[in-house]
């Protein structure tokens, strides 16, 4: 992966029509991000409920275990800084007071306490609802690369262009702590959440190859990957696409 944005031809233009799409069909789906814990005992309702959102074709559900509580006796085996990271810049710019799990942000604008299902489902809704234009983002098969494309809008926003690989079932079974003696399946684990372009409002099509998207975890591989396009400083999420790995 640290050698994708080395490999990728980034240009100007729309995608042949002769190339397979491998976005799913629709409107975008809403993302939801949840950051959970295996150190904390609040967080396996919200867990489970994100498995239940990961099988929804209206929405991209992410989990991105965070490392907040790892000195409470059980270090989260999945857990990134660079995941905690985001959730504290989600935090700030959201106004909120300080950072906790488990913690659901819905296209980068509303926050959940994660285990409140209704409230959750009332922000997708509400989400659905509100947003504006959406920036068309899709991939597209090309041989042995795909083509990550994403649309024109008339703005004067700045956004990154995210590339998301994740884990789509990782169970865990937690000997210490808090959830000591449980055995948690997770869903749509992030491993890899990389900036690969900038957006200026202009379309822009980025050549990924095949055999980049395709990463190591344990000796397996991804079975998902995502493209999410937000504005900068982890802000709205403008547009969103998903890639089975299975497809390729």
């Amino acid at each position: 992966m640290k050698n994708l944005l080395a490999k990728s031809a980034l240009v100007l233009g729309i995608s042949l029509c002769t190339m397979t799409s491998l976005a799913q069909a629709g409107e975008r789906p809403i993302v939801v991000e949840l950051f959970t814990s295996q150190g904390c005992s609040s967080c396996p309702p919200a867990d489970a409920f994100l498995n239940d959102l990961a099988k929804r074709e209206d929405v991209l559900a992410l989990s991105l275990p965070v490392n907040i509580w790892d000195y409470l006796g059980w270090r989260d085996t999945l857990a990134k800084q660079a995941f905690t990271d985001r959730q504290r810049a989600y935090v700030q710019n959201l106004g909120g007071r300080s950072v906790y799990t488990p913690q659901m942000v819905i296209d980068g604008v509303e926050d959940a306490v994660g285990s409140r299902t209704g409230h959750v489902n009332s922000a997708i809704e509400l989400r659905r609802e509100m947003r504006q234009e959406d920036v068309a983002v899709e991939f597209v098969a090309d041989g042995d690369s795909v083509q990550l494309n994403v649309g024109a809008l008339t703005t004067d926003q700045e956004a990154t262009l995210w590339l998301v690989r994740y884990v789509k079932e990782t169970p865990v079974v937690i000997e210490r702590g808090e959830n000591s003696g449980e055995t948690i399946t997770y869903s749509n684990v992030v491993r890899e959440m990389v900036p690969v372009g900038m957006w200026k409002g202009e379309a822009i099509s980025l050549t990924l190859p095949k055999s980049d998207l395709v990463g190591p975890e344990s000796g397996g591989g991804y079975d998902g990957c995502a493209a999410i396009l937000q504005v900068e400083g982890n802000g709205q999420i403008l547009g969103a696409a998903r890639l089975d790995m299975s497809t390729l």
